[in-house]
């Protein structure tokens, strides 16, 4: 078997380590593409003749034209975010299987989210704020452990499930919102189904992992963050156009929400004027949730596993079908 890596060479040691690659090369002959020419003919020679294909960031959709050259091709792996770049009807039409990489991103997103989630209840933004200035326990009584605190999370897709799953370990009471999810299945993964005011008006922390479709651009806006208790936390390291930065703005210049802790903007980066910027409530860090440096190793594994799971022909964790698009990042 044939095992093709198509994506940008620079990229492997980011992605793979070298035990990875080892373990990869049990199941078949890799062959890594030598350039970071992603253009349809650089990649026809790496492609050719392959079962299994592995892009990354960069690569386009994968057209009837470059399929051509791999006729056998089975199953492409994506070890980046979404799939939406490389995948176009002529890959469905040919039977080729999708396989993504949510599983190992998500991992990160939903740590980070859960890091937002401590520091801003625990206050340890005023806090550090006040010992640099001079002083020590000036916000010490807006400090709050998590302990019995109404967390709700919005998306019940991987990351969602992984951030409950962290979660739960805190003794917190967790609400979903997901019109996807079932009330029995938000039960067996440790949260109460709800909908999307009560999600609003009850939550302490709330945290964002939805995808970005039309259906959600902008639920987060001046209707729904007036629901807000006036010193919730709110978090998104999902996708920036979830939220109406203009109407956050100035809801929180009226003194409401405790902190906003955002990881992703819109457009992005954010302005130079955007006004969140001059907001010391509003954390800001660059959408490193899912991508920071070393944690982009997992990509690797991942894809190794489930090309192990192919080969055996177990279930792929991260399998994704073409009627899964539209409700996907």
């Amino acid at each position: 078997m044939k095992i093709a890596l198509i994506f940008k060479n620079s990229q492997v040691p980011v992605l793979f380590t070298d035990k990875a690659l080892e373990r990869l090369g049990t199941f078949g002959d890799v062959v890594i593409h030598t350039s970071d020419d992603l253009s349809d003919e650089a990649i026809k020679p790496t492609l050719a003749g392959a079962d299994i294909a592995v892009t990354s960031w960069g690569n386009g959709n994968l057209t009837a034209d470059i399929l051509e050259v791999a006729p056998e091709l089975k199953l492409v792996i994506h070890a980046a975010g979404s799939v939406k770049p490389i995948v176009c009807d002529d890959l469905w039409n040919k039977g080729i299987r999708v396989d993504a990489s949510t599983k190992p991103l998500g991992i990160g997103v939903a740590e980070c989210a859960l890091g937002f989630a401590i520091s801003a209840s625990k206050n340890f933004y005023a806090v550090n704020d006040d010992i640099h200035n001079g002083g020590f326990n000036e916000h010490r009584g807006d400090c709050k452990e998590l302990y019995e605190l109404n967390v709700g999370v919005i998306g019940g897709g991987f990351v969602g499930r992984h951030f409950i799953k962290l979660m739960r370990n805190f003794g917190v009471n967790i609400m979903l919102y997901d019109p996807f999810v079932t009330a029995e299945a938000a039960e067996a993964i440790g949260a109460r189904k709800v909908e999307l005011e009560e999600i609003f008006s009850e939550s302490d922390v709330l945290s964002v992992h939805a995808p970005s479709i039309p259906e959600t651009y902008h639920m987060v806006n001046g209707q729904t963050l007036k629901l807000m208790k006036k010193d919730a936390i709110l978090i998104n390291t999902a996708r920036g156009s979830l939220i109406d930065e203009a109407a956050l703005y100035h809801h929180m210049l009226e003194g409401n929400l405790k902190y906003a802790c955002l990881d992703v903007y819109d457009p992005e980066p954010p302005l130079a004027d955007n006004p969140l910027r001059t907001l010391k409530n509003v954390i800001m860090t660059p959408h490193l949730a899912g991508l920071a440096n070393n944690g982009k190793l997992r990509i690797g594994a991942h894809v190794v596993d489930e090309v192990e799971r192919y080969v055996k022909g177990e279930t792929l964790e991260c399998e994704v079908k073409k009627e899964m698009l539209a409700s996907m990042a």
